[in-house]
């Protein structure tokens, strides 16, 4: 494989022409490159004028390298030749480097340039490349390619403190100034009467951004002369050094590499809108500077992004009002490095009644949002506080979270969300702060740490009960002026506070099937009517015997029997014929029938729990260890009033509730999931050690020591 490389463009704020006096100095020998042992001029060329000077060099060069290896090369040093082509009209050095030594093997190609600064003639600019091609090596390929990487490394540090190092030698020396080339002078005879030539000022290179902003000579002449920052970073230009500095942070010269080489390549393949350079580079750090890899994911995050217009997504989308009532968290100014902090108060959140008031699209635009300001707040900062800023601080307080925060099809929801963030959001989270963690934490963490990538797990810092208040707690990480109040700090927090989302704001799975744009396509839940006379069935096919079976059903109207059967013989599918006897689809949902009319309990089916009578309201949770393996049949059944004991005449209640089931009609919203048995033992045993007012043993669970089988049901009610 060919290894690559590409500088950014350093700037040295000298002169060309004393930026060449000081490389100079660097032949035949130099000191501050210890593998760098001698040079030898091989062939030279000046010009007559003295503008051109072409010089060959064959350099010496000892390599640090495993004795062992160099006793199976046959060879002490290596050698490469050296071409520099100056040009003082131009002003440019161009130098051409290759290796002699094992070139039937090994095959190094180098190319540096020093030019004249665009935007300031005063300034000096120098690029590098190089490739690396390993044909064969006696099998110590891999070796010598990270020998080579490492020396290639390391030389290129040292490159510009060594132009540098000889700048400041001869500016002890007195020497501050070397003038630039100018024609020799020339004689020539007039009218008999002698006169001499004046030198040709050299010609004044005006960039094509200052034609165009329409400077005369006089502007341009100016500027040259009141050096300024060279500006860098927008699509067109290259890559600045002191840029990257600046507003990226410390990069190793192959991180710079491999950004440069990410960021042209997008310039010249991508299309659409290139993103900012902080953007590529956190790709680039989330596959370890990977070209290849962080290429592929960027490129798929950037098709999702123009598909879903995420671009746009703070100017085009405002969040529902549930989101800004009952979502508790939001921006609370900045840690002590300079992020922003986001703060989440996670526990007083009610994730269910949010995912059934919006669904899960809408959580995940807010989501996109949070993170879309979040890069936003990172550029702002990087200007206010003088240094790179890429990433954020969370601080997460589980005050509050209990098993209901533990709802699975919640938890399924946030870890698509999560999977969505980590996709196209890498590397944007700097630290994140987990305070107050109750005992059933570690269920939750359980569930969703293997969904986050190991980078981001390492800046997760968790603490229990009080223990943020200590050593090594919050005022590590937060100045004591920005604590929030609820926290015991002295700031006042905007986070809304949470709280039940009123059940009145919940809709249907239909409805929020009819969002406009859809950044995913499935849906959590199914809805389905269920009529006197005419249960809704769903059927799961269990291969593994002591499989676990959950579900999560609300009763959205009417009251409903909860059954459970196993039966050896496969259900038949729902046949649609002209007086659908077996499917009923209405504008409020489906009704399916799998148990046959000629099916005998008992026979051909048998019940493996004990009816469960759910009221209009209710959210029921729920599990069952499978004993056999077979098919299990899930029914919502409409439940009849029962008549008084003492008399044939129905009760007021009964009355009642009947008129407000119109047409005998229930309606169940539901979610179903198949586990695997080790998996769901340990979350239980850790479920069952937590205390929660929102969730309760039922009393229908059945457990024998002649049955397998076993269920834990939850269910709450909402006022």
């Amino acid at each position: 494989m060919v290894q690559k490389y590409q500088s950014p463009v350093r700037v040295y704020k000298h002169p060309f022409e004393l930026i060449m006096a000081a490389y100079e100095r660097r032949f035949p020998t130099c000191p501050l490159i210890p593998m760098f042992v001698a040079s030898d001029t091989v062939n030279e060329f000046k010009s007559e004028n003295g503008a051109i000077h072409v010089i060959e060099r064959r350099c010496k060069l000892d390599i640090d390298a495993p004795r062992l290896l160099k006793k199976i090369a046959g060879v002490d040093y290596v050698y490469f030749v050296q071409k520099n082509s100056l040009n003082r009209q131009d002003r440019t050095l161009h130098i051409e480097a290759y290796n002699e030594t094992f070139s039937n093997r090994v095959i190094i190609n180098e190319h540096c340039c020093y030019t004249v600064h665009p935007d300031n003639e005063d300034w000096t600019c120098f690029e590098q490349s190089a490739s690396l091609d390993i044909k064969s090596f006696f099998g110590f390929e891999s070796t010598v390619e990270k020998i080579a990487m490492k020396q290639y490394t390391s030389n290129i540090k040292k490159g510009k403190e060594i132009i540098e190092y000889y700048l400041k030698q001869m500016e002890e020396e007195g020497m501050t100034f070397v003038p630039r080339w100018t024609p020799p002078v020339t004689y020539k005879l007039e009218n008999s009467t002698s006169r001499i030539a004046r030198p040709v000022s050299p010609a004044v290179n005006i960039p094509d951004a200052v034609t165009k902003e329409g400077l005369n000579n006089k502007e341009v002449l100016n500027t040259s002369s009141s050096p300024s920052e060279p500006t860098a970073g927008t699509p067109d230009d290259k890559l600045d050094a002191d840029y990257i500095k600046r507003y990226l942070g410390d990069l190793t010269p192959l991180q710079e590499s491999c950004l440069i080489r990410l960021r042209q390549w997008l310039q010249e393949t991508h299309k659409g809108k290139i993103p900012k350079d902080e953007h590529i580079l956190r790709f680039l750090r989330a596959r370890d500077f990977n070209i290849d890899k962080a290429r592929e994911i960027l490129c798929q995050s950037l098709t999702w992004r123009k598909q879903h217009q995420v671009d746009y997504i703070l100017e085009t989308w405002n969040p529902p009002q549930v989101l800004q009532d009952y979502y508790a968290g939001g921006w609370h100014h900045h840690d002590k490095d300079g992020r922003p902090l986001y703060v989440l108060r996670l526990g007083q959140m009610d994730t269910k009644g949010l995912v059934r008031a919006l669904g899960e699209e809408a959580l995940l635009r807010y989501v996109l949002s949070i993170n879309e300001e979040g890069l936003r707040r990172c550029e702002e900062n990087t200007k206010v506080f003088g240094r790179p800023i890429s990433s954020w601080t969370c601080l997460v307080d589980l005050e509050g979270l209990n098993m209901r925060h533990l709802w699975r099809p919640g938890v399924k929801a946030l870890l698509r969300i999560i999977e969505v963030v980590e996709a196209n959001y890498p590397e944007t989270l700097g630290r994140l702060l987990i305070l107050r963690a109750p005992r059933v934490f570690p269920v939750l963490w359980t569930l969703v740490s293997p969904f986050i990538d190991d980078n981001t797990r390492k800046k997760f810092l968790i603490y229990a009960g009080n223990d943020y208040q200590g050593p090594g707690g919050l005022l590590d990480y937060i100045d004591k002026e920005i604590i929030p109040d609820f926290l015991s700090g002295e700031c006042m927090c905007d986070v809304p506070e949470g709280g039940l989302v009123p059940k009145s704001l919940y809709r249907t799975a239909e409805e929020l099937e009819n969002e406009d744009l859809k950044l995913w396509t499935e849906t959590i839940y199914q809805s389905a009517s269920v009529f006197k006379g005419a249960p809704h069935e769903i059927f799961i096919q269990i291969v593994d015997a002591s499989s676990v079976i959950t579900w999560d059903f609300d009763v959205c109207k009417g009251d409903v029997v909860f059954n459970i059967y196993h039966s050896k013989r496969v259900p038949q599918p729902p046949k649609k014929d002209s007086l659908g006897t077996h499917s009923i689809t209405s504008p409020g949902g489906n009704n399916v029938q799998l148990i046959d009319k000629v099916w005998q309990l008992g026979r051909d089916y048998s019940m493996v729990e004990s009816p469960l009578i759910c009221k209009e309201g209710e959210s029921v949770q729920g599990s069952h260890v499978t004993r056999w393996p077979g098919f299990y049949i899930l029914q919502w059944k409409f439940h009849s009033m029962p008549a008084c004991a003492t008399t044939n005449l129905p009760r007021v209640d009964d009355v009642l509730a009947s008129l407000q089931v119109s047409s005998h009609k229930c309606k169940v919203m539901y979610y179903t999931e198949v586990l695997g048995s080790e998996d769901f033992r340990g979350s239980m045993t850790s479920l069952e050690s937590s205390h929660s007012g929102f969730s309760q043993l039922s009393a229908a669970t059945t457990s024998s020591s002649h049955s397998h089988s076993s269920s834990m049901i939850s269910r709450w009610r909402f006022c």
